[in-house]
C-alpha cells in the first residue's frame, strides 16, 4: 500500500469508515471564491459551507482535491525544479468536520491513521500545537501518550490559521515527519526549522474564534475542523524517499518526459519541471483554462511554456509535451476519469500551444543575449525584461528562469512599471461607465417565485436612488426596488433580466432591468410612471409575458445548441458564456478551430430535430453529486450549492440550470444559426435565433431572395441589357477604385520609404498602414520594393477585427532571406499562421492588438541573418 494511487485511495477508505462522507474534488477554478485564481486547498470547496452560507446533506467529509499554485499570492512556480517538494500542481488530502466533530476525534484519527494503517514510527513523527492550545497538547500527550521528546509548541506565525483579517480563525497542530539526522535542519519552532529534516505532512486547523475588526475572538457556536496533508509528502514518506520527485508517480512520468525530449539524465531539473507543468497543465484545460494573455489563460501558458522551453534546453525542439498526455492518463485517470475524457482535447490544446510557441522561441533565446548586455551589477532591467514579455512572449517567470541559470536577476519593480503602463493605456483605449448600482452590497435574500407564474403580491422593503438608500421614489425618478418575493427572473446564467410592471393603489413603476446582488437579493431597475413609491407598499408584480417566453424560447434552445455541439465536435466543447434575450441567442464555447459549413448544418438540424420531436422539458431538484452522476452537464465556471435544478429535455440534454425554460421542445418552434466566429485563442462563438425571431429571419430571406427574382424578371433583352449596364457600372467603379488604390499605394510607399533602417548594409521596413484593405497592402508592398530597390519588408493593417500581415524581399536578396520564413515569426504573434513564395507572403491573424509587438521582430530576425 505505498503507490501514490494506493495512498489516496487509503486515505478515503479510511475516513469513508470513520462516516465521512466522500466528496469529489472540486474544479480547479474556484465556484466561490472571486479573489482565489485557483483552487489551491482542500478547504476551498467547503468555504462557504464553514461560513454558515451553504447548508449540507452531511456534517463529516473527505476529499482528496486538485489543486493548483501558480498565480497570485499563492505561486510556487519559480521554485519548481529547484526544490523536493514545490509544484504547480499538487493533491490535498482532507477531512472536515461542519460542527461535529473538534479537537479529540480529529487529533485520533490523523495519528490512528498514520501509525495503525500506514504503519509510520511514532518515534519518526513530531507534533506541534499553538502556544496556548492547552487543550490539544493534552490530548496529544495526556491521552495519545506521545513522545513530550519529539512535541513543541510553536506561535502564531506557524501554529494559528485565519480565513483573512476577520472571520473564522483558530489554532493548528502539525504533524512532521523527520527524515533523519543526514539531512540537514532542526525541529519545528528551532532556528534550525528551515532545513528539510523535518517536513510537515498534515496540518490540523481547528475552527474555533470569529475575529472582528478590533482584532478580538469571540467563541464560534460551531467549532469546525479542516485539515489538509499533501498526497505527494505522504507518499514520499510511505516509500522511504526524501524528494517527491522520487516517488512512484513523478517518476514513471519523469520517465516518460526524458523518452520524449531525449535526455538520459533522470536527474535532470528541466525533468523534473515538465513532469510537473504536465500534470497542472493537463487539470487546467480538463477545468476549462485555456492558454491566453489574461488572468488564469495568462497562468496557464506561463507554465506550459516553461515547460516547452526546459524541453529546448534539454535539446527537443520539436513539439513535444502533448505526447506526456497519455503517461500522465496512466498515472492518474483511474482516480480522475475527466482526465481520460478529454485526453484527445488536452492534446490538441497543447500542441496548438507548443506550435505557436515555436515560432518565436528560438529567436527569443538567442535575443535573451542581448538582454543579457544590458544587466548591470548582475541585474536585467525591467523594461527589457518587459520588451521580451510583450515582443516574444517571454512570461517574466521564464526570464528569470534562464536569468537564475546565468546567476542573473530580474529587476521586477521596472517590469511592473512597464506592465501597469502598458495596461492603463489598454484601459484608456477601451473605457466603459457603470451604473449607479454596481458597487452596492446588499444583505439578506429575495424568494423567486417566477418558475410558478408571471404575477405575484409583494411587498417593498427596501428603495435606492444612485446608489443611496431612500424612503421613497417620486413620479419621474429612477431607482432600484427590492421586494420580499418577486417572479422577475435577475440576470444569471446568460439569461438577461426580466421587465415589467409594480404597482400599488397609487402608483406605477416600469421594471427595465432585474439584477441579483449580495447573496440573494434581487433588485428591480426602473422609473416611477405615475404616483410615489414607498418603503412598505404592498405591491402587484406583473412580469411582461411575451419577452420572457421569447427569452425562455432561446433559453431552452441554447440547451439544445450545446448538446448538439458535443454530440458533433466532440466532449471537449465547454461552454464558456452566453447571452439570452427576447431576440437572439450568444453561445461561447470551447474549441480550437472553426466549424465547417457541413458541421454548422448538422447542428442545426440536430436541434431543429429535437423541437419536432417536442420532448416535455422536465426539471428536478437534486442533489449535485447525484445530478453530475445522472450525467447533467454543469457549466464553466458557475457556483452550485449541495441542492441543484437539473433541466432535461428527453434524452438529448440534461444540464444543472436556474433559468426559465419552455414546457415542451416544440415550444421553440424554429431554430437558425446566423453566424459562427473565433473570439479569443480556443473559444468560438455561435450567434442563433429562434421562434418568432426565427420565422422573421426565414420572411426576410424569402422577401430577399423574392426581390432579386424580380430583378431578372422580363424578356432576355432586358434581363441582358440591365446585366449590361450593371456590368458597364461595375467596370467603372472598379476603374475607379483601382486608380485610388494605387493613387493611395503611390503616397503610402513615397512616405514609408523613408522610414527604411539600415541593417548591416539592409534596407528594412517594418509598418503599421491604417484604413487600407489587404489587396492594397500588396500594391503598396510592390510600390516599396520598386522605391527601395533592395530590401526587406513587412506591412500590416487591421480591418473587420483582424490582422492582415505582408512580407516582401527584393529579388537580389531572396537567396538569404526567404518571405515565407518571415511571414511565420511575425505571424505568431497575431495568433496567426500564414506563408508564401521566397519574395512575397501572406498571413492573418485573430489579435490585432499585438501587430506592434509583430512588427517588433522584424528587425531583429533579418539582424540574426544578415551577418
Amino acid at each position: 500500500m505505498n503507490s501514490s494511487a494506493e495512498l489516496r485511495q487509503a486515505f478515503l477508505d479510511y475516513f469513508a469508515a470513520q462516516d465521512h462522507s466522500l466528496v469529489a474534488s472540486s474544479p480547479l477554478v474556484p465556484g466561490n471564491d472571486p479573489t482565489l485564481l485557483f483552487t489551491n486547498a482542500g478547504m476551498v470547496q467547503f468555504k462557504d459551507t464553514f461560513l454558515g452560507r451553504d447548508k449540507r446533506s452531511y456534517s463529516r467529509a473527505a476529499s482528496a482535491q486538485r489543486c493548483v499554485r501558480a498565480g497570485g499570492k499563492h505561486n510556487d512556480l519559480e521554485n519548481v525544479g529547484y526544490t523536493a517538494r514545490h509544484h504547480t500542481f499538487f493533491e490535498m488530502l482532507g477531512n472536515f468536520s461542519f460542527g461535529d466533530y473538534f479537537k479529540r476525534e480529529a487529533i485520533t484519527y490523523a495519528w490512528d491513521f498514520l501509525t495503525r494503517v500506514l504503519h509510520l514510527p511514532p518515534d519518526k513523527l513530531w507534533v506541534t500545537v499553538y502556544t496556548e492550545d492547552d487543550e490539544a497538547a493534552d490530548i496529544w500527550l495526556q491521552e495519545l501518550k506521545i513522545d513530550p521528546a519529539r512535541f513543541s509548541r510553536c506561535g502564531e506565525k506557524d501554529n494559528f490559521w485565519s480565513m483573512g483579517d476577520t472571520g473564522p480563525c483558530g489554532p493548528c497542530s502539525e504533524i512532521f515527519y523527520d527524515h533523519g539526522p543526514e539531512i540537514p535542519g532542526g525541529p519545528p519552532g528551532t532556528p534550525e526549522a528551515d532545513g528539510d529534516r523535518y517536513v510537515e505532512i498534515w496540518n490540523l486547523v481547528f475552527m474555533q474564534y470569529d475575529r472582528d475588526a478590533s482584532g478580538e475572538l469571540s467563541p464560534l457556536p460551531h467549532p469546525s475542523v479542516d485539515t489538509g496533508m499533501g498526497l505527494e509528502r505522504l507518499a514520499a514518506v510511505a516509500q522511504g524517499v526524501h524528494s517527491n520527485y522520487d516517488i512512484d508517480l513523478f517518476r514513471n512520468l519523469i520517465r516518460a518526459a526524458a523518452e520524449v525530449t531525449g535526455c538520459t539524465d533522470h536527474s535532470s531539473k528541466s525533468l523534473r519541471v515538465i513532469a510537473d507543468h504536465i500534470r497542472s497543465a493537463a487539470f487546467l484545460i480538463v477545468d476549462g483554462v485555456t492558454p491566453g494573455n489574461e488572468g488564469r489563460g495568462y497562468v496557464q501558458r506561463r507554465i506550459i511554456r516553461r515547460a516547452i522551453r526546459h524541453g529546448y534546453q534539454l535539446g527537443q525542439q520539436q513539439p513535444f509535451f502533448h505526447r506526456l498526455v497519455a503517461p500522465l492518463v496512466a498515472e492518474m485517470g483511474s482516480a480522475y476519469p475527466e482526465l481520460v475524457q478529454k485526453q484527445d482535447y488536452i492534446k490538441r490544446v497543447l500542441h496548438t500551444e507548443e506550435e505557436r510557441f515555436a515560432d518565436t522561441l528560438e529567436l527569443g533565446l538567442r535575443m535573451f543575449d542581448d538582454v543579457v548586455a544590458q544587466a548591470q551589477d548582475g541585474q536585467i532591467p525591467g523594461e527589457a525584461v518587459f520588451k521580451l514579455y510583450d515582443t516574444y512572449g517571454f512570461p517574466a517567470d521564464l526570464t528569470a528562469d534562464i536569468a537564475r541559470e546565468r546567476g542573473l536577476t530580474l529587476d521586477m519593480a521596472g517590469f511592473e512599471t512597464a506592465m501597469a503602463q502598458q495596461k492603463a493605456r489598454a484601459r484608456a483605449a477601451s473605457q466603459f461607465g457603470g451604473g449607479d448600482f454596481d458597487q452596492l452590497e446588499l444583505e439578506g435574500k429575495t424568494d423567486f417565485t417566477g418558475y410558478e407564474g408571471l404575477t405575484d403580491q409583494c411587498v417593498l422593503v427596501a428603495l435606492y436612488r444612485d446608489g443611496e438608500e431612500r424612503d421613497s421614489l417620486a413620479e419621474g425618478e429612477s431607482g432600484l426596488v427590492i421586494l420580499d418575493v418577486t417572479p422577475f427572473y435577475a440576470e444569471a446564467g446568460g439569461q438577461l433580466g426580466d421587465t415589467g410592471v409594480l404597482e400599488t393603489q397609487s402608483a406605477r413603476f416600469e421594471v427595465l432591468d432585474t439584477q441579483k446582488y449580495g447573496d440573494g437579493v434581487i433588485g428591480h431597475h426602473g422609473r416611477v410612471l405615475s404616483g410615489e413609491l414607498q418603503v412598505g407598499d404592498s405591491i402587484s408584480a406583473q412580469v411582461d409575458n411575451e419577452r420572457r417566453s421569447a427569452t425562455a424560447l432561446h433559453h431552452s434552445a441554447t440547451h439544445l445548441l450545446h448538446a448538439a455541439l458535443r454530440n458533433v465536435l466532440g466532449e471537449h466543447v465547454q461552454q464558456r458564456g452566453s447571452q439570452v434575450g427576447p431576440e437572439r441567442l450568444r453561445f461561447d464555447f470551447s474549441h480550437f478551430e472553426p466549424i465547417k459549413r457541413e458541421q454548422l448544418q448538422s447542428i442545426e438540424h440536430m436541434v431543429n430535430r429535437e423541437i419536432r420531436n417536442n420532448h416535455t422539458v422536465e426539471t428536478r431538484i437534486m442533489e449535485l453529486e447525484d445530478a453530475k452522476r445522472s450525467g447533467a452537464v454543469a457549466l464553466f465556471g458557475e457556483k452550485y450549492g449541495d441542492q441543484v435544478r437539473v433541466l432535461r429535455m428527453g434524452d438529448f440534454s440534461t444540464e444543472l440550470c436556474g433559468g426559465t425554460h419552455v414546457r415542451a421542445v416544440g415550444d421553440i418552434g424554429l431554430f437558425k444559426i446566423l453566424s459562427e466566429s473565433g473570439i479569443s485563442s480556443g473559444v468560438r462563438r455561435i450567434e442563433a435565433v429562434a421562434g418568432a425571431p426565427a420565422l422573421h429571419w426565414v420572411e426576410t430571406e424569402e422577401a430577399r431572395l423574392q426581390r432579386i427574382a424580380e430583378l431578372v424578371k422580363g424578356t432576355t433583352q432586358d434581363v441582358d441589357e440591365k446585366v449590361s449596364q450593371l456590368a458597364e457600372r461595375a467596370r467603372r467603379l472598379e476603374k475607379e477604385l483601382e486608380q485610388l488604390k494605387g493613387k493611395l499605394a503611390s503616397a503610402a510607399g513615397s512616405e514609408l520609404a523613408d522610414q527604411a533602417i539600415d541593417i548591416n548594409g539592409i534596407k528594412v521596413l517594418a509598418a503599421k498602414l491604417d484604413g487600407v484593405d489587404p489587396k492594397a497592402l500588396r500594391e503598396t508592398l510592390d510600390q516599396l520594393k520598386n522605391k527601395l530597390g533592395s530590401g526587406v519588408l513587412v506591412l500590416a493593417t487591421e480591418q473587420g477585427g483582424k490582422a492582415s500581415l505582408i512580407a516582401g524581399v527584393t529579388k537580389d536578396l531572396t537567396d538569404r532571406f526567404k518571405a515565407g520564413d518571415l511571414i511565420k515569426v511575425v505571424a505568431a504573434a497575431v495568433d496567426g499562421k500564414g506563408g508564401g513564395r521566397p519574395d512575397m507572403a501572406q498571413a492573418g491573424g485573430n489579435n490585432p492588438a499585438a501587430i506592434p509587438a509583430s512588427l517588433a521582430l522584424v528587425e531583429p530576425w533579418v539582424r540574426e541573418r544578415s551577418h
